[in-house]
């Protein structure tokens, strides 16, 4: 990793410590299926998970404000399963070429809340990846 592409992606990780200092539920864990962190929490916790979650990944999309989002964001949208009423697609960046991604998954319990972090279009061992899953105490 050079310098400058650390510098380019300091944002990011910032926004990730901040967003962890702010996290109302317990901790995270790897989601092999999507390569992803993970964190499931009640309802009660929704209003400040998503305040802790805009701070890392302000850009917001639904699945009715989706058919406006650029090409980019509709794809990376449809590689995960589309978006469902209540879902939410949430992204941060690019920092350095590289754009974070939530993704916002109420279950249909109507009780739990899946929020799901990942780097779009990365593969999960190249960098930065391993420092962002450092950076929310997860490994592989």
């Amino acid at each position: 990793m050079t310098s400058r592409s650390a510098e380019q992606w300091q944002p990011l990780f910032d926004g990730i410590t901040k967003m962890r200092t702010t996290w109302p539920a317990r901790g995270w864990s790897w989601d092999g299926r999507l390569s992803c962190v993970t964190s499931s929490f009640s309802t009660e916790f929704e209003a400040k998970a998503r305040a802790s979650a805009a701070v890392a990944l302000p850009q917001e999309w639904t699945s009715t404000s989706l058919a406006k989002a650029p090409a980019q964001v509709r794809e990376l949208a449809e590689r995960h399963g589309g978006l469902r009423s209540g879902q939410l697609l949430l992204l941060g960046g690019p920092y350095g070429g590289i754009v974070s991604f939530g993704l916002w998954w109420p279950w249909g319990d109507g009780v739990t809340i899946s929020l799901r972090i990942g780097l779009a279009d990365l593969d999960i061992n190249r960098e930065p990846f391993p420092r962002f899953r450092e950076g929310f105490g997860v490994s592989l």
